[in-house]
């Protein structure tokens, strides 16, 4: 009887099949640096949600500054543009801010927007932490380096712009046609901010709200 009882294999720890309890992952599975087109179709359902959200706030100061800044007529002639300098001081400003702002809360809480969620792209720290504000703002500062280079470039060439904007694009695209050229698939924002987006499997993932949570918790 002894000796069956030795040769019966050890017990394993069951499963747990309870909700929210953590998924066993498997070893050779870990996460690798993201390529360079999905980062972009991740920035470009992004993209659909900040033009909504730019939308809006331009609106809201626009009317704003209509009010506090020019004469209303009722007539389509008596139309006026705003102040530049309201226009260069205030919405300008307010612009960025909200960039900065739809970034820094989604990275700060979970580490993904919206569109890096539906592609499993995480955004951390090269300790592997969430960024902070600071690490976040220099992180959109760099994404928007060569974007900037390219578009002044742009703007001296042509002048037009139709050019200009078409050049800062170009530079847009130019941060992930860098990662094809550098040793580790790094993007130019990756390098500048000592940040890095991941390629997140499956069984690490974190759903987005589920990332609201828990950094709420700790």
């Amino acid at each position: 009887m002894s000796k069956s009882l030795s040769k019966r294999p050890p017990k394993t720890a069951p499963k747990s099949s309870a909700p929210g309890a953590p998924v066993q992952q498997d070893p050779n599975e870990a996460p690798s640096i993201a390529k360079p087109l999905t980062r972009v179709v991740a920035i470009l359902y992004d993209g659909m949600l900040i033009l909504a959200l730019l939308f809006l706030v331009g609106t809201v100061l626009t009317v704003i500054g209509t009010l506090l800044t020019m004469e209303t007529g009722t007539e389509s002639s008596q139309a006026q543009s705003l102040p530049t300098w309201y226009q260069n001081l205030v919405m300008t400003p307010a612009f960025v801010l909200t960039l900065v702002a739809f970034y820094g809360i989604f990275w700060r809480r979970g580490g993904q927007t919206l569109g890096m969620q539906t592609w499993r792209l995480k955004t951390v720290n090269n300790a592997g932490h969430l960024l902070t504000w600071g690490q976040s703002f220099k992180r959109i500062l760099a994404a928007c380096l060569m974007p900037l280079l390219f578009g002044v470039i742009g703007s001296l060439i042509g002048g037009s712009r139709t050019i200009m904007l078409t050049s800062a694009f170009l530079g847009l695209i130019f941060n992930y046609v860098f990662c094809l050229f550098n040793r580790r698939g790094l993007a130019v924002q990756d390098m500048l901010s000592n940040s890095i987006t991941l390629k997140m499997p499956k069984v690490a993932h974190e759903g987005l709200w589920r990332g609201f949570k828990n950094r709420k918790k700790n």
